[in-house]
């Protein structure tokens, strides 16, 4: 119940800006603390049109909502950056802060507060679809005492507007 209400909020957030691509992500997500529970997770992330294009580089505002298998959630909004090494080879790079929820106590991040930055490589298959390798980590950025953070590894599938 809580991811469908969390998607339904994203989808409602999200209708009002020009829509560039949606993107699913599967992967898995590697908590650093030692007694935490690493998970299988799922994402979904909209990327609105470009506000700045500087030859092969583009920014646009986005958000996401991921979810894993132990419950946690991290909804948030940022920039994501796309660089085009050819038509069909790019780099994407985003930075989004955003409200962490843990659903086990052990998977605790320290502060609602996190921070997501990514980097991926991505592949387009035709003008309306692509897929990327993107290794994405969450922390509070010592915001909080306690910092331990995670790691994802995700297989994304990117589709275009």
């Amino acid at each position: 119940m809580k991811f469908l209400a969390t998607l339904i909020s994203l989808t409602l957030f999200c209708t009002p800006i020009s829509a560039q691509q949606l993107i699913f992500g599967i992967g898995y997500s590697d908590f650093s603390e030692g007694s935490a529970l690493d998970a299988q997770s799922f994402s979904i992330e909209y990327v609105g049109k470009p506000f700045r294009e500087v030859g092969r580089l583009s920014v646009s505002l986005s958000a996401i909502a991921s979810f894993d298998d132990e419950d946690n959630t991290f909804v948030g909004v940022g920039i994501t950056n796309l660089y085009d090494f050819t038509d069909r080879w790019f780099a994407e790079l985003s930075f989004m802060p955003g409200v962490y929820l843990e659903g086990n106590p052990l998977n605790d991040l320290g502060n609602t507060l996190e921070f997501r930055s990514l980097l991926g490589l991505g592949f387009r298959v035709t003008e309306t679809s692509a897929i990327s390798l993107a290794f994405d980590h969450k922390s509070n950025a010592g915001i909080s005492t306690r910092n331990p953070g995670v790691n994802t590894l995700a297989l994304r599938y990117h589709y275009n507007f």
